[in-house]
């Protein structure tokens, strides 16, 4: 690792909403012009429990309040973010299932991530089409193993 490891670890959790074989994702355009692609979600904060952390981020973001149904994976990665210097940071992600209502149609939330132009469901057909981060998760969109819950590191 070239970069520099900030110290401690970063709980994330993430919603993993689908209908109509779509999975509903945030569209974000980078300084640079990069565009990726992500599940809705964020930081757990001190004192919150995770399903809290998960409500509260979607409301934020897509403007929606969403069951949480289950967790269905945790990930462990090392994400490299565009600092000066280059800096590391240690990530520990929840993805759950969740549900909207049956009329939310997608759009932004009060409080967008900072890069997040854009809510859409995106056709799991044409996941391959689009920039996923973390890339790994549209494997396990794809092809979904319930006896695997530890995804490993990601990235």
């Amino acid at each position: 690792m070239t970069e520099e490891l900030i110290p401690g670890i970063r709980n994330a959790v993430r919603a993993l909403i689908t209908r109509d074989e779509a999975v509903l994702l945030q569209r974000k355009v980078d300084d640079d012009g990069a565009e990726r692609y992500g599940l809705p979600g964020g930081a757990q904060e001190h004192g919150e429990r995770l399903t809290d952390a998960l409500v509260r981020e979607c409301a934020e973001e897509i403007g929606a309040r969403v069951e949480v149904i289950d967790l269905m994976y945790v990930g462990d990665y090392f994400k490299t973010r565009k600092t000066t210097p280059p800096t590391t940071r240690q990530v520990l992600e929840f993805v759950f299932a969740c549900r909207v209502a049956a009329d939310y149609r997608p759009h932004n939330g009060p409080r967008p991530d900072k890069h997040q132009v854009e809510v859409l469901w995106v056709p799991f057909d044409a996941l391959a089409q689009v920039r996923l981060v973390p890339a790994d998760y549209a494997a396990l969109l794809l092809d979904p193993d319930p006896s695997r819950v530890y995804v490993g590191q990601l990235f």
